[in-house]
């Protein structure tokens, strides 16, 4: 189980208490009209999936119901950083579990 740490609240809970939310830092299309059906099927479904650190938004469903990312290894599964939506995404360090 996972202890994840909610940057509103400010301290550690019990995964049980968060709700993955997918894929980090998706940009919609600003104008969704104007794009082709190619286009936006990539939007809707397209994602990631690498091995190491990856970018991920998680709800704090039972705290302050807050949206905030994270970055998580999906090898380890440790959580490397975690950060609210408004702050600038860090960088992601290289993968040590290679």
């Amino acid at each position: 189980m996972l202890n994840i740490y909610c940057p509103y609240c400010e301290e550690y809970r019990e995964e049980e208490e968060f709700t993955y939310a997918g894929e980090a830092h998706i940009v919609r299309p600003p104008d969704p009209d104007c794009v082709s059906d190619e286009e936006w099927g990539r939007y809707l479904f397209h994602r990631n999936n690498i091995k190491g650190n990856h970018r991920e938004m998680w709800f704090h469903a039972t705290g302050c119901r807050l949206f905030f990312n994270v970055i998580r290894n999906t090898v380890s599964y440790d959580i490397e950083q975690v950060y609210k939506l408004t702050d600038t995404p860090p960088d992601i360090r290289e993968d040590k579990h290679k």
